[in-house]
Protein backbone atom coordinates (compact mmCIF):
# COMPACT_ATOMS: atom_id res chain seq x y z
CA UNK A 1 0.00 0.00 0.00
CA UNK A 2 0.97 3.53 -0.18
CA UNK A 3 3.26 5.69 1.78
CA UNK A 4 0.85 8.79 1.78
CA UNK A 5 -0.33 10.39 4.33
CA UNK A 6 -3.37 12.24 3.00
CA UNK A 7 -5.35 11.57 -0.32
CA UNK A 8 -8.80 13.61 -1.76
CA UNK A 9 -11.95 12.41 -0.24
CA UNK A 10 -13.49 11.67 -3.72
CA UNK A 11 -10.01 9.49 -5.14
CA UNK A 12 -10.36 7.68 -1.87
CA UNK A 13 -14.26 6.76 -2.01
CA UNK A 14 -13.39 5.72 -5.48
CA UNK A 15 -10.43 3.35 -4.72
CA UNK A 16 -12.07 2.17 -1.74
CA UNK A 17 -15.18 0.92 -4.30
CA UNK A 18 -17.99 3.06 -2.76
CA UNK A 19 -18.71 4.76 -5.87
CA UNK A 20 -18.24 3.20 -9.54
CA UNK A 21 -16.92 7.02 -11.04
CA UNK A 22 -14.17 9.50 -9.51
CA UNK A 23 -16.98 11.81 -10.95
CA UNK A 24 -20.02 10.22 -8.69
CA UNK A 25 -17.96 10.74 -5.99
CA UNK A 26 -17.10 14.32 -5.98
CA UNK A 27 -20.74 15.07 -7.23
CA UNK A 28 -21.47 13.05 -3.65
CA UNK A 29 -19.17 14.89 -1.79
CA UNK A 30 -20.06 18.08 -2.98
CA UNK A 31 -23.34 17.78 -1.81
CA UNK A 32 -22.76 17.92 1.85
CA UNK A 33 -23.63 14.25 2.68
CA UNK A 34 -20.55 13.03 4.29
CA UNK A 35 -19.58 14.02 7.94
CA UNK A 36 -16.24 13.47 8.77
CA UNK A 37 -14.39 13.40 12.49
CA UNK A 38 -10.83 14.00 12.46
CA UNK A 39 -8.92 13.39 15.98
CA UNK A 40 -8.70 16.32 18.19
CA UNK A 41 -11.61 17.89 16.20
CA UNK A 42 -14.99 18.54 16.01
CA UNK A 43 -17.65 16.51 13.16
CA UNK A 44 -18.33 18.78 10.14
CA UNK A 45 -19.60 18.10 6.49
CA UNK A 46 -16.90 17.49 4.04
CA UNK A 47 -18.05 19.75 0.78
CA UNK A 48 -15.78 19.84 -1.56
CA UNK A 49 -13.95 17.29 -3.15
CA UNK A 50 -10.30 18.12 -2.85
CA UNK A 51 -10.29 17.80 0.81
CA UNK A 52 -8.04 15.51 2.11
CA UNK A 53 -8.77 12.54 4.27
CA UNK A 54 -6.22 11.15 6.41
CA UNK A 55 -5.79 7.57 8.15
CA UNK A 56 -8.22 7.64 11.37
CA UNK A 57 -10.59 9.57 9.76
CA UNK A 58 -13.94 8.63 10.90
CA UNK A 59 -16.48 9.24 7.96
CA UNK A 60 -20.19 8.74 8.16
CA UNK A 61 -22.74 8.66 5.34
CA UNK A 62 -26.07 6.92 3.81
CA UNK A 63 -25.33 4.82 0.58
CA UNK A 64 -27.96 2.74 -0.99
CA UNK A 65 -30.46 3.23 1.93
CA UNK A 66 -28.52 2.29 4.76
CA UNK A 67 -25.44 4.11 7.00
CA UNK A 68 -22.11 3.52 6.18
CA UNK A 69 -19.79 4.28 9.18
CA UNK A 70 -16.02 3.77 7.86
CA UNK A 71 -12.43 4.33 9.76
CA UNK A 72 -10.49 5.42 7.05
CA UNK A 73 -7.05 2.90 7.55
CA UNK A 74 -5.48 3.51 4.29
CA UNK A 75 -5.03 5.99 1.08
CA UNK A 76 -4.19 2.93 -1.14
CA UNK A 77 -2.07 3.55 -4.70
CA UNK A 78 -5.01 2.65 -7.28
CA UNK A 79 -8.69 1.48 -7.91
CA UNK A 80 -8.04 -2.38 -7.52
CA UNK A 81 -10.08 -5.78 -6.71
CA UNK A 82 -12.37 -5.61 -3.84
CA UNK A 83 -10.18 -7.49 -1.49
CA UNK A 84 -7.95 -4.65 -1.94
CA UNK A 85 -10.44 -2.21 -1.14
CA UNK A 86 -11.65 -3.64 1.82
CA UNK A 87 -8.08 -2.76 3.23
CA UNK A 88 -8.79 1.22 2.79
CA UNK A 89 -11.21 1.18 5.84
CA UNK A 90 -12.95 -0.64 9.01
CA UNK A 91 -16.31 -0.47 9.59
CA UNK A 92 -17.61 0.13 13.25
CA UNK A 93 -18.89 -3.59 13.43
CA UNK A 94 -15.32 -4.16 12.67
CA UNK A 95 -15.59 -5.79 9.10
Amino acid sequence: MSEVDACRADVWLWRARFFKTRALAAKFVESGRIRITRAGQDEHRLDKPARPLKVGDHLVFALGGRLVAVTVQAMGDRRGPAEEARTLYSTLDGD
